[in-house]
């Protein structure tokens, strides 16, 4: 059997492998704390839950148009409006199993073979293996840790060429939990805007933001920016639904039209069940996700507190997300339990043997970091950090 290329230059998960490797020692009885969760650690909540068992017992459970409900459609293209000020007709929103399906599809519609896309780094890992799969070629841009890892606008305006068709845009960032202000984005949006490629902006930590920073989308940036910006959101990180798997992209009128009709033929509708349950998420009250986000600020003031304590390790305070890069680039060099450590990747190895899964910061292209998510409980969090600072007294 012969697997074509695309598929087979696809690079494993490292988290995936990580996350593996720390349950199989969890079924060997062995202790791990585990700093690697993508997911908040809450429960659906109940409203939610309870319109997804109305839908089922009112029989919901058919086809529904490719691009997803009317009514949902509608539902998102009024939180744009509420939310960013963003006016989008119902045809323009294309609802999906989960942004990353939104992601997907928005790639698929916009990049020919050898497109260029330019990818801000540190970077969720899934983007430059979207982009490969699309036959596009990613050109990373990296963000400086004296700016909290965020790109110029210059940084950006080197990095394009004849070939340029994307620029991939995520803020709040997975990894990094940077955010960018109002004036940074205008900054880089006017850049992207006279050199007439698309963006990409992945908005789905837009609503996990703290200490009074407000988020902005690119999209509002200037009207004709808005007609070259495909904007993903979705309902896993802000409403606790990962496993529900329903994301959503707004779009330019062309560009939604092809999108949806790829989409009936790839995987038809989203799952209806998901879709009604949306609708109710959207509908309802936000004090869940205010007192959600309250608990994730006290875990990050936490951590930050804690991490400024080990000596040796560094980090770059996240104003967004439920992420800390923990900058690891002082044991470089050293050696624990007779071997070197060499980067990011060695650490997490050896930090695992000390009952603590974290992500390696190569996983983001960024090598001198490892990745903490503070999606667990701040008595794990305590936990976790103290088998941190007792490695790192090891290595000393």
């Amino acid at each position: 059997m012969s697997i074509t290329r695309r598929i087979s230059s696809i690079s494993p998960s490292l988290t995936l492998a990580i996350t593996a490797k720390a349950k199989a020692m969890k079924a060997e009885g062995k202790s791990i704390i585990g700093f690697g969760a993508g997911e908040p650690d809450f429960n659906t909540p109940q409203h939610i839950i309870d319109a997804a068992k109305a839908a089922l017992d009112k029989g919901f459970t058919k086809y529904t148009p490719s691009s997803g409900l009317l009514e949902l459609r509608k539902k998102i293209a009024q939180k744009f409006k509420e939310d960013n000020n963003l006016d989008y007709e119902p045809s323009q929103i294309i609802v999906s199993s989960g942004a990353k399906h939104s992601i997907f599809n928005a790639m698929f519609a916009l990049l020919e073979e050898g497109d260029e896309v330019i990818i801000p780094a540190p970077y969720w890992l899934t983007y430059p293996e979207l982009v490969k799969v699309c036959g596009g070629v990613s050109v990373f841009v990296e963000g400086r840790k004296d700016n909290h890892f965020k790109v110029s606008p210059e940084d950006i305006k080197k990095a394009i060429t004849p070939k340029t068709k994307l620029l991939v845009f995520n803020s709040p960032s997975n990894p990094t939990g940077a955010v960018y202000t109002e004036e940074e984005i205008r900054a880089i949006g006017k850049v992207v805007e006279e050199a007439g490629i698309y963006v990409l902006s992945d908005e789905i930590y837009s609503k996990l933001i703290y200490d009074g920073v407000k988020h902005f989308s690119i999209a509002a940036a200037s009207e004709k920016l808005k007609e070259r910006t495909v904007v993903v959101n979705g309902v896993s990180k802000t409403y606790a639904m990962t496993g529900w798997r329903i994301g959503w992209l707004a779009a330019p009128k062309d560009v939604a039209k092809a999108i949806d009709s790829f989409q009936s033929h790839a995987t038809s509708n989203p799952s209806s069940i998901s879709q009604y349950a949306t609708i109710a998420a959207l509908e309802g009250s936000e004090d869940e996700l205010n007192a959600m986000r309250d608990v994730f600020n006290d875990r990050r003031k936490f951590m930050i507190g804690r991490i400024r304590e080990i000596e040796g390790l560094d980090l770059i305070v996240p104003d967004g997300a439920f992420y800390i890069m923990l900058v690891v680039k002082n044991l470089f060099g050293k050696r624990f339990g007779g071997r070197k450590i060499n980067g990011s990747l060695d650490v997490a190895d050896m930090l695992l043997e000390k009952g603590v899964a974290v992500v390696p910061g190569i996983a983001f292209g960024d090598d001198e970091c490892v990745r903490l998510s503070y999606a667990i409980s701040k008595e794990d969090i305590a936990e976790g950090l103290n088998r941190i600072e007792s490695f790192v007294k090891e290595v000393f």
